[in-house]
């Protein structure tokens, strides 16, 4: 019988590598679409269809709520602009651990691992903290070595792929001509 693992989702071109080496791996994937941070809501429901696309195409079950709560978000990171992305990670990990409990699923994991942009050991610290907390695994794998693969794979299949990260803030310093460092190297403008 094959593990069931839920893989929190942030958009639809970076399922597409994690979800192959995970079935690769021989488990029953799930995903799970919670991104209260995307930011505005057009581009939330552009993230949020291009997932139930490519989950159509890949066969893939994905759970979500009927919601967007991006208040919840804003709770979380007003006033910490400069460690937003750690409570940006833990808000959706969080979510994900507890379905997963909940859910009668072995494990969680994210497709955040898969970005070469995001905070990857800071990601894989408040995974395995949220386990502990939840009592449920945390699958830790470095996804991005199949960024190039994910990237050509989407491109092929014709999937939006967004220009910032989600949040606000992320979209200011995209369109805005910002650029910090994200994940120890410099995010290049889209």
């Amino acid at each position: 019988m094959a593990l069931k693992i839920l893989l929190h989702i942030c958009c639809g071109p970076c399922t597409i590598y994690p979800l192959l080496m995970l079935r690769e791996e021989g488990y029953e994937v799930c995903g799970h679409f919670f991104n209260p941070n995307i930011h505005p809501y057009l581009e939330y429901k552009k993230r949020l269809d291009t997932v139930e696309a490519y989950a159509g195409q890949a066969g893939l079950p994905v759970i979500r709520g009927d919601d967007y709560p991006l208040e919840g978000f804003l709770r979380q990171v007003a006033f910490r602009e400069e460690d937003r992305c750690r409570h940006c990670y833990r808000l959706r990990l969080v979510k994900t651990a507890q379905i997963a409990k909940n859910g009668g699923f072995n494990a969680f994991t994210t497709t955040l691992l898969y970005s070469r942009f995001q905070k990857h050991d800071l990601i894989r610290c408040i995974g395995e903290e949220v386990a502990v907390k939840y009592g449920i695994s945390f699958l830790y794998r470095d996804f991005r070595e199949g960024w190039s693969e994910g990237v050509r794979i989407s491109k092929a299949l014709g999937l939006y792929r967004q220009p910032y990260c989600g949040c606000i803030f992320s979209e200011k310093e995209r369109y805005c001509g910002t650029r910090r460092m994200i994940g120890g190297e410099d995010r290049p403008k889209a």
